[in-house]
């Protein structure tokens, strides 16, 4: 279709499909061509505070728990995040709802109003639609995630009040660099002069505060400026300011909780005790460890690197299954499968290996080849068709988990509401 009849266009598939081939590659990090459309649309500087999220893992939990925590102190809050699992939707939320369709086509409309000859990326061409939209509703906080490193990525246009790197592991290294160094350098590049920068890695490399102090930001490390201590029933937020006490223990990752509360201790916005211990409780993020469905038990997680997957690894320590473990995985071959896997692999009985589709993704076959050789496992040619013939041999007490990657999740996820019409137990 052309820029003047996707002008026009009410259909949010249209739009989808229009986007995916406007740029010849998926990822192309830099500022330059999507800050000039932001600049068209004045898109830089929103009229709420703004928090940037970055790091390996955790951005999209520590997105979550910190717009349980606003919502629940009255705030109107705005998140981007990606990718999303079943709808484009998802990647959106204002007030804890996803977007309509009509809202992110008046969003796309307007981009592709003041675009003209310049190429944006899918993902690009979405955070400004995105910018847009929280620009046009006025939250009192907006929650960005970023997409890829930090530096170069296009949610680092926005002039944010804070920001947090959650972690820093090896990923995206085609990109990032393959050192720790690198590419914590690279997700220090969302700091700001003279604004506060969280750091929830518990061993960052010395380029992380090196960046910030060359950018001039106020740099707060856990374990140094905030940290966490724990009793049997609840823990308690310790940081320079402020003294939590008696604390609910999140369903998400406590070290992603004490990182949020570092946010809410510098940003600002006043939140009470009662606000912190709801949104504790009530802060959730689909995909990860979510329960589809009971005898057999289904949990489906994204993890999809080693970091991610020693966490679930932990998590399935915590909670012993009463049978076997059947183990449903799919994942990207510019991931490091084998210790990724390796990381599970004491506790899976059977692998349920299934092919992805696309130029990223790997075979079963590769990933079968990284398993140790006494591993029991079967190779499939899609997800679905995995997770079908791991349904089929499950008994009541077993468990599946489903794992390795956000397409392999989103398939199981589809998989299950054909089959049962819900995504819960």
């Amino acid at each position: 279709m052309t820029q003047s009849v996707m002008a026009q266009s009410q259909s949010l598939s249209d739009w989808l499909s229009y986007l995916e081939q406007l740029h010849p590659s998926v990822i192309d990090l830099g500022l330059h061509r999507v800050g000039l459309v932001a600049d068209r649309l004045a898109l830089r500087h929103l009229p709420c505070r703004v928090v940037t999220v970055g790091g390996t893992n955790g951005k999209g939990t520590t997105c979550a728990l910190l717009e349980a925590i606003y919502r629940a102190a009255g705030y109107r809050v705005g998140v981007y995040s990606s990718p999303h699992l079943l709808r484009y939707n998802e990647r959106v939320r204002l007030d804890g709802q996803d977007v309509s369709d009509g809202d992110l086509c008046r969003a796309f409309a307007a981009i592709e109003a003041v675009r003209q000859d310049i190429s944006l990326t899918f993902f690009e061409y979405g955070t400004l639609a995105a910018l847009w939209l929280f620009r046009e509703a006025a939250p009192d906080l907006v929650l960005l995630e970023v997409g890829l490193g930090g530096r170069l990525d296009a949610t680092n246009l926005v002039a944010s009040d804070l920001a947090v790197v959650t972690s820093i592991a090896l990923d995206h290294c085609d990109w990032l660099g393959d050192t720790r160094e690198a590419i914590a350098t690279e997700k220090a590049g969302i700091f700001r002069a003279q604004k506060p920068a969280i750091s929830g890695e518990p061993q960052p490399p010395a380029t992380l505060a090196a960046t910030a102090h060359a950018l001039g930001a106020h740099l707060l490390q856990v374990g140094q400026d905030f940290w966490r201590t724990e009793s049997e029933e609840s823990w308690a937020f310790h940081g320079q300011r402020e003294q939590w006490s008696g604390l609910p223990y999140p369903q998400l990752p406590l070290d992603n909780a004490v990182t949020a509360l570092a946010v809410v201790e510098q940003l600002g916005l006043v939140v009470d005790e009662a606000a912190l211990h709801a949104g504790l409780r009530q802060a959730r993020l689909a995909g990860r460890m979510q329960r589809l469905r009971q005898q057999p038990s289904v949990i489906v997680d994204v993890a999809h690197n080693p970091h991610s997957a020693h966490y679930l690894a932990q998590q399935l320590r915590q909670q012993p299954s009463q049978g076997r473990r059947l183990a449903v995985a799919g994942m990207l071959k510019d991931k490091d499968i084998l210790h990724t896997l390796g990381e599970l692999s004491e506790w899976v009985d059977v692998w349920y290996l299934a092919d992805l589709q696309g130029p990223r993704a790997a075979t079963a076959n590769e990933l079968a080849a990284m398993l140790p050789l006494d591993a029991m496992r079967y190779c499939y040619d899609s997800v679905r068709v995995a997770y079908q013939a791991a349904l089929a041999t499950a008994g009541a007490e077993d468990e599946i988990i489903v794992l390795g990657s956000f397409y392999t999740v989103a398939d199981v996820m589809a998989e299950e509401l054909d089959i049962t019409g819900t995504l819960g137990s």
